[in-house]
């Protein structure tokens, strides 16, 4: 059984397996750039804990004792008692490999380091490593406080071992996991990104409005949300890194992004994070509104400027 996790990185999907960790009983110290980076984060969780207490999901003492597992830091050193680590900064390689060339010298062989990505490649970050064969691929699915599903992703030199260890910590902490090989997108980013890029291009071609694309697949196929709201609670910015990556390792027209994704990531109209994407959030991630007429969405943008004020 574990008892000590580390997290590298404490943005929206890193407060989302934080919150998760702790929430199952295991202890989690996170690291952030700053205290005031950090003192964010927890603030976050305990809002989105109040709003489980808001559903009957939790009661105020298991928020009291959540928080009580949580501990931050802004160096590595209180991290290296962790018999895992998992790194949770943006999905981009360089900004990964910066986090595992840290950590090279740090770690013991005692000590599996996990990379959240939902696309990269994890036998090449496992080369920055002393030991690869101690790597693995996670991907937690948005959010991640609530999703019950994590891809558990072998790299090349990934071992059996390794492997084993990982599916009982993701079972210790009441998730399900699955076990995919190495390859760009693994199972659920390359079928949820056809299925976004589409429902984008329909409101973006005025086919339907946004409310009713979602209502379609809600309705229709009954889906828990629909796509463009789960785009928003992904994060826009998130979603076209991932669209860029598999369209330049697989070269498939399916995956090269919709140009209205690309004109809202430009607007700073990221999702849930920003506080309006295909719709609008309050503070809380709640979503407030009916967002934008899809027939006046391109021009809307274009004559809004080119950012809004992050939340």
């Amino acid at each position: 059984m574990i008892t000590l996790v580390g997290v590298i990185g404490a943005g929206k999907t890193g407060q989302g397996i934080i919150q998760a960790i702790a929430q199952a009983g295991v202890d989690v110290i996170f690291k952030e750039m700053s205290d005031a980076l950090a003192r964010e984060a927890i603030e976050r969780i305990r809002a989105s804990l109040d709003m489980r207490i808001q559903r009957w999901s939790i009661t105020p003492s298991e928020k009291a004792a959540t928080l009580a597992r949580i501990k931050s830091t802004t160096d590595y050193e209180p991290l290296l008692k962790a018999e895992i680590l998992i790194d949770s900064v943006r999905d981009q390689f360089d900004v990964k490999a910066a986090i595992f060339r840290g950590l090279a010298p740090l770690i013991t062989e005692k000590t599996i380091l996990c990379t959240n990505t939902s696309t990269l490649s994890v036998t090449k970050l496992a080369e920055l490593s002393a030991f690869p064969s101690r790597v693995a691929g996670i991907h937690f699915l948005p959010p991640a406080d609530r999703s019950r599903l994590v891809e558990i992703v072998r790299g090349l030199q990934t071992s059996s071992e390794t492997v084993t260890a990982v599916k009982a910590f993701i079972s210790q902490i009441d998730r399900t996991g699955i076990e995919v090989y190495e390859y760009p997108g693994y199972v659920t980013t390359r079928l949820i990104l056809p299925l976004l890029n589409e429902a984008m291009q329909i409101v973006m071609e005025g086919t339907a409005s946004i409310e009713d694309v979602d209502k379609s697949m809600r309705l229709g196929y009954d889906f828990p949300q629909g796509p463009l709201e789960m785009a928003d609670q992904m994060g826009l910015d998130e979603i076209l890194l991932w669209f860029e990556h598999l369209h330049r390792e697989l070269g498939e027209p399916r995956f090269r992004p919709c140009p209205l994704l690309r004109m809202m990531v430009r607007a700073g109209y990221l999702g849930v994070k920003t506080g309006r994407g295909f719709f609008k959030y309050d503070a809380s991630g709640r979503r407030v509104g009916e967002g934008f007429s899809s027939g006046m969405f391109a021009g809307h943008l274009l004559a809004s400027g080119t950012g809004i004020e992050r939340k």
